[in-house]
Order: structure tokens, then sequence, then C-alpha cells
């Protein structure tokens, strides 16, 4: 007879990595959308590169993965109910908003999901405030730095090549964007794979299968795998609004949101801190599109993908808490 634990745990894994599969799928559009839209790598070269790089950057460092271990919710309070509830509401906000092609951050949807859930079960108190703190200032100041960074360099830059001829400057920006894409990747995959390595090692700790926040060299390769998957696949109808729709874009205006938006996805990353890889690059796109002019950007949905955004944590959080509330009257 399979051990009930082991069985929850079995669960558990399995809805983390659909969520970790939906994060790539919806963020595939942060690395790529930029240098499709340019037309510098066709869609098939850009989703190879991207879920290669993806894969790469989960093995860089496991601090985001601590933070998401340690810091949201009284760790001793993580039991399999919480954990799989919050891992199904996340994965359920992140696929619909996906199939109507918004990007969104799934950072929030993640952090929604194991409030909402611990919360539901446990009560306010096992929230941690200390430890939530710098995760949600690092969510809200992120996307406005990734906004005054791509603003400034596109500024910089026009100032730079303002007597050059335009095809002189897409040909030498269309060989950069090459490397300020692959680091948009690899920056991706050392943030966002890191999330759910987190809430897998909670789930072993909770399981009694480990003691320490640690996380196991197989948890690092199987989300590892599971996120260049889901990037992959690629989510077209999310590459489209952000590369496309939102602002037309040169090989020089993706090289600039891509530069700003990979450095600021390195730093908290090396803070420790899982701050939305959609929130910056978005931030950046408005801020390189600000540079050339205010109406260049399609503001109309850019509202679209900032309500996303706002719903996008107590949404999740509502959802994770109803599957609390059904796991719980279920399971023993």
């Amino acid at each position: 007879m399979i051990d009930y634990t082991l069985f929850l745990l079995a669960l558990t894994i399995l809805a983390a990595l659909v969520f970790d599969f939906s994060n790539g799928w919806n963020d595939s559009a942060n690395a790529i959308a930029t240098v499709v839209s340019t037309r510098v790598l066709s869609p098939i070269q850009a989703i190879v590169l991207s879920a290669t790089l993806n894969f790469v950057g989960a093995f860089v460092s496991t601090k985001v993965a601590k933070s998401i271990a340690g810091k949201i919710v009284d760790p001793s309070i993580l039991d399999a109910k919480v954990i799989l509830a919050s891992m199904i509401g996340a994965a359920i906000w992140t696929i619909a908003l996906t199939k109507f092609g918004l990007p969104i951050s799934c950072s929030h949807a993640l952090i929604g999901g194991i409030m909402g859930s611990a919360v539901i079960g446990h009560g306010m108190g096992v929230l941690n405030i200390k430890g939530l703190t710098p995760i949600f200032l690092a969510l809200l100041i992120s996307p406005v730095l990734g906004m005054l960074f791509g603003l400034i360099l596109m500024r910089v830059l026009n100032k730079m090549f303002a007597n050059w001829a335009p095809r002189k400057v897409n040909s030498i920006f269309g060989k950069l964007q090459l490397i300020s894409v692959s680091f948009m990747a690899l920056s991706h995959g050392t943030n966002d794979a890191q999330k759910v390595m987190g809430v897998i090692t909670m789930a072993l700790v909770s399981a009694g299968v480990q003691t320490t926040l640690d996380v196991p060299v197989w948890v690092i390769l199987l989300c590892a795998l599971t996120i260049a998957l889901g990037t992959a696949l690629g989510g077209w109808k999310v590459i489209q609004t952000l590369g496309m729709n939102l602002i037309k874009l040169q090989p020089v205006h993706g090289f600039a949101a891509e530069t700003s938006a990979s450095g600021l996805l390195f730093f908290a990353a090396f803070l420790g801190l899982p701050v939305s890889t959609t929130h910056v690059i978005t931030g950046s796109v408005l801020g390189v599109g600000s540079a050339r002019r205010f109406s260049a950007v399609r503001w109309g949905i850019g509202k679209k993908i900032i309500y996303a955004w706002v719903f996008t944590l107590p949404a999740s959080a509502v959802f994770a808490a109803l599957i609390y509330l059904f796991l719980n009257a279920v399971l023993p």
C-alpha cells in the first residue's frame, strides 16, 4: 500500500511542476518577445535559445529558492495540503491568463497562492511580515526601475547614434541583441526556476524527507527541465502582446529593454529576491518606448497588462484558499 504522506508529496511535486511549466509558458515572452518582434531571430531559433539558457540559469544560484521556502510564511505550518493548494491556485491563474495573451507576474501568482492557502488553513499569524516586506518592495519597485533604466539607456543610445544611418544601427544592434537576449533568458532561469525549487524543497521538509531548506540537485534539474519545456512550447499570444502590440520595436530598442531588464534580474537573484521577470521586462519596454515619444506606447494595452498584474496576487490567493478548503474536506 502506498504511504499517504508520500502520495501527497508526489501530488504536490506534480502540481509544482505544472506551475513551473506554466511559468515558462507565460514567461517565454519575457525572454524572446523583443528579439522575435525585431526579427533578429525566428520564433523557433528564439525559443531554442531561451529554453536552453533558462535551463542553464536555474543552476546559477539557489538564493531565490531559499527565500520562497522560508520567508513568506512560517515554514512549520507548511503541510502538504497548504503547498498543494497553493500550487494549483497559482497554476490555474497563470494558465488562464496565458490563454488570454496577457503577461503576468508568476512571482505574484506563486506568493499569492502560498499566502492564500496558508492563511485559510492557519490564520493571518502565519505570515512572515519581516520576510515578506523586502519581497513585496522588490516586486513593486522592480518594474519602475526597469522603466527608468530602459528610458535612460535608450536616451543615451539615441544620443550616441543620432547621426548614424538607421540601417547601420539596426545591423549593429541586431548582433548585440543576440547577447542581450541571451542574458535575459539566463536571468529568467536564474530567478524564475528557483521559485518552484523553493516550493518543492518546502514540500520535502514538510514530508520529513529532508530537514534543511537546501535545494537537492535533482530538484534543480527537474525544475530547470520543466521551465525550459514550458518556454519551448511558447505562449504565442503573450509574445504578440508584449513584443508586437505594446510597442513597435527595432533591434536597438530590443537591446536596450533586454539589457536593462536582465541587469535588474541578475541583481535581484544575487540578493535572493524573487522579482517578476514580466514586470521588469514590460517596464523596460515601456521605458524604451517612452524615450522615443510617449505616444509610441499603446497605453490601452499597457493598462490591460497592469490590471492583470494588480489582480494576480489576490486572485491566486483566493483560488488557493478555495482549493485548500476542498482538499481539507476530501482528504484525511
